[in-house]
């Protein structure tokens, strides 16, 4: 009798580690927002093929590309609740307003101060991390994207000057610190899922959208823009995410292997990511856009605006004293 519970003890163990090799090995589904052939369809593609080759078939990653698995707003409450293996996307706001952070209309200036603050390590980087893993998320890596502009149908007045009302009116995404800088740069801001933002433009519901950057523009919008103004309102970063209990469970040798891979992915992007911008202006000009250039004494005038007006309104939004302390590391 003793013999034969120790036989099932063994084939249940023995059950019990297959299925956990077969949960760890299978094949997990990673989303992001862009058409198939842009460069965040290539670079995750990438990401994949190397992960696979580091893992020697271990872990293994199919791309779902154009929101295939849901709206990223729905994506990232997915992730953490497990439906959803991964994603790499920009963060929602939806389930914790202190997202909004990471969208401060001219919270930094440049490339390389960008770097500083977005890369692993940084403060806000940090702190956009502690949030993702109070929804139980963890960031493997960060994909810079662009410095954010306007694409418009319609030619503004005085796209400059944010105390000229512009009479347009612009898709923004549903939430505050995007709606605030359209008004407060003279257009008129109508919150939309970004699902329903090119059909916006395309029937006259809007007249233009905010948000993005040439790169998104290009590759969801370009038949409806006309005129494209690089502001440089925001700096857009996207995440490489994957739910936490997926990644805690992970064996550590397959844990560093990830770890690896997506820095890799993210040191790629860091290197790619000024020259992309430019090279995605020039698309929407080829394309048949006009770009409308500001002037750097323009943008300043507008950045100290968003800095006066838009600031302590959305750090009421997000606790003003969580939200100025991550604003007070913010490294020049």
């Amino acid at each position: 009798m003793r013999t034969s519970i120790s036989a099932l003890f063994t084939v249940l163990v023995a059950l019990v580690l297959i299925s956990a090799g077969t949960v760890e090995a299978r094949t997990w589904k990673v989303s992001h927002v862009r058409p198939q052939g842009t460069a965040i369809d290539i670079d995750l593609h990438s990401f994949a093929d190397a992960l696979n080759a580091e893992s020697s078939g271990s872990m293994k990653v199919k791309v779902y590309p154009a929101s295939a698995l849901g709206d990223y707003t729905v994506v990232q409450e997915r992730i953490g609740l497990g439906a959803v293996d991964m994603a790499c996307q920009p963060p929602a706001s939806a389930a914790d307003k202190r997202f909004q952070i990471a969208y401060f209309p001219f919270m930094v200036k440049g490339w390389e101060q960008a770097r500083r603050n977005y890369s692993k390590g940084a403060p806000l980087r940090n702190s956009i991390e502690d949030l993702y893993a109070q929804q139980g998320i963890q960031v493997l890596a960060a994909w810079p994207v662009y410095f954010g502009g306007i694409a418009l149908n319609k030619e503004p007045q005085e796209p400059g000057n944010p105390n000229v009302s512009k009479g347009v009116k612009l898709r923004v995404p549903p939430m505050k610190t995007f709606q605030m800088l359209a008004d407060n740069l003279g257009y008129m801001g109508v919150p939309l899922p970004f699902s329903e933002a090119f059909t916006a433009v395309q029937t006259g519901v809007v007249d233009g959208v905010i948000g993005s950057g040439a790169e998104g523009y290009y590759a969801s919008f370009r038949d409806v823009t006309k005129f494209y103004v690089p502001s440089n309102s925001h700096f857009e970063t996207w995440y490489l995410l994957i739910n936490k209990e997926l990644y805690d469970d992970l064996g550590a040798d397959k844990k560093t292997r990830l770890n690896k891979v997506a820095q890799q992915f993210e040191d790629r992007r860091w290197k790619s990511a000024e020259a992309d911008q430019s090279a995605n202006e020039q698309r929407l000009a080829d394309y048949g856009a006009k770009i409308i250039r500001l002037s750097d004494a323009q943008i300043a005038v507008a950045a100290d605006m968003a800095h006066k007006k838009i600031w302590p309104e959305i750090l009421d939004d997000v606790g003003r004293k969580w939200g100025e302390k991550v604003l007070s590391q913010i490294v020049e």
